[in-house]
């Protein structure tokens, strides 16, 4: 079968039958939602606890704010690589074997991390950091491909959310703490102890999801004709850049705000920590929405609304930060309303372009995961470039903005005759 010539299943379906092998029954609990939660929360752990500590970071190793960035662009484009090596090998050797290896390394790098004495060395121990960390990413997908589709899908990864949106909310400032405490460094070591905490417990209650009867054999030629199945299948590649574009204008804000609040406004770690925990409420509020309207509503329809929403309210931004009218609260409000529309999209197009290539899960989420990573690892240091202010964060913002919504319109059916399509 090629599956970039079947149509797409509907979303109305709750369950891949002929993919869960038994499990169409299957409810998750909120531990289960927890822990593939915590997987998918790694990357964005491994970023988030590390922001106050960015302009220390510049300081302390005597580089500049844009080299100091380019520490998290570095971890996102490890990432990417990561999951497009550790999916296929998912798919080949089932989803706990790469999982416990790539935290486990995770946790080596990170305490590597505590000890470097300069940026390059960092960068290039964050590429690795990011490699690792992927594991737990593109398995978080798998399992769930494995087991739902459609709307089902989307819904669960709208609840990950719910867990994901809780590193926003105090990542930042257990970071700050514990730099104010012990320094940068005593940050990766909080990572490592962290990733520690993970791997016993995917040891412990991750189940395999992947029987051996469906795993794939093969080596590298096996993993590249799943890639090529999946590059030939236009509104898969479509899907799978959305999600990228959407966390374009999520690390925008990331990495530029530590410079645009602190530097440019003049708060303090703390007060920043605190700004950030409210923006993270946005984000796990918009998540949560998400979740309760898909139940009504087709997932590509929630996208076409909401693409065109964030594109105009990202210019409402970039005038307000143009003109500074209204000041830093204008600015904050703004950036709230922003962020709260970001968790809309990507996972409506995430669960939509999962359920197109059922039989690769594993390849599937990791070119999802890996396109997402390395959109965003490529766009979001661009603000830095452009002069690391106000403007130029929102400037970037967007333009990743514009660019989904010509995506939508121009590579799938979303806005044509019959845009109910769901595949």
């Amino acid at each position: 079968m090629n599956p970039s010539a079947q149509p797409a299943p509907s979303t109305s379906a709750t369950r891949h039958d002929a993919d869960t092998s038994g499990t169409s029954t299957y409810r998750p609990n909120a531990k289960y939602v927890l822990l593939l939660g915590m997987m998918c929360a790694l990357p964005a752990i491994s970023n988030d606890i590390y922001l106050p500590s960015l302009p220390d970071v510049a300081r302390d190793l005597g580089t500049s704010a844009t080299a100091a960035q380019l520490t998290m662009t570095a971890m996102m484009l490890g990432g990417a690589v990561g999951q497009l090596v550790i999916g296929p090998l998912s798919d080949r050797f089932g989803r706990r074997a790469p999982v416990l290896v790539g935290v486990a390394l995770h946790i080596v790098t990170s305490l590597l991390c505590a000890v470097v004495t300069g940026v390059e060395m960092l960068i290039a121990l964050r590429v690795a950091q990011g490699f690792f960390n992927a594991s737990a990413t593109v398995v978080a997908m798998a399992v769930i491909r494995d087991r739902f589709v459609g709307a089902d899908a989307s819904r669960l990864i709208s609840r990950l959310m719910l867990v994901i949106g809780i590193a926003p909310l105090f990542a930042p400032s257990v970071g700050g703490l514990i730099a104010g405490e012990w320094g940068w460094r005593a940050v990766f070591v909080g990572l490592g102890a962290f990733g520690a905490f993970l791997w016993v417990v995917c040891w412990r209650r991750l189940p395999e999801t992947l029987p051996a009867a469906r795993r794939r054999d093969g080596g590298l030629r096996t993993a590249l004709r799943g890639y090529r199945s999946l590059l030939r299948d236009r509104h898969f590649l479509a899907l799978a850049i959305m999600p990228g574009l959407g966390n374009a204008v999520l690390m925008s804000y990331v990495i530029g705000s530590p410079f645009v609040l602190q530097e440019g406004f003049g708060l303090s770690s703390h007060e920043f920590s605190l700004l950030f925990a409210l923006n993270g409420i946005g984000l796990v509020a918009g998540a949560q929405v998400n979740a309760a309207l898909v139940r009504k509503v087709a997932p590509i329809r929630i996208i076409r609304v909401v693409l065109p929403a964030s594109l105009g309210m990202t210019l409402a931004l970039l005038v307000v930060c143009a003109t500074e009218f209204g000041g830093l609260p204008l600015l904050l409000v703004m950036l709230w309303l922003v962020l709260a529309l970001v968790n809309f999209a990507p996972p409506n197009a995430s669960a939509l372009a999962l359920s197109r290539h059922g039989e690769i899960a594993g390849t599937a989420a990791a070119m999802i995961g890996a396109t997402q990573a390395a959109i965003s690892g490529l766009i979001s240091p661009l603000s830095g470039f452009l002069g690391g202010d106000a403007v130029a964060m929102a400037a970037v913002m967007v333009g990743s903005s514009m660019a989904a919504l010509a995506v939508l319109a121009l590579a799938t059916p979303a806005y044509r005759r019959g845009g109910g399509w769901t595949g």
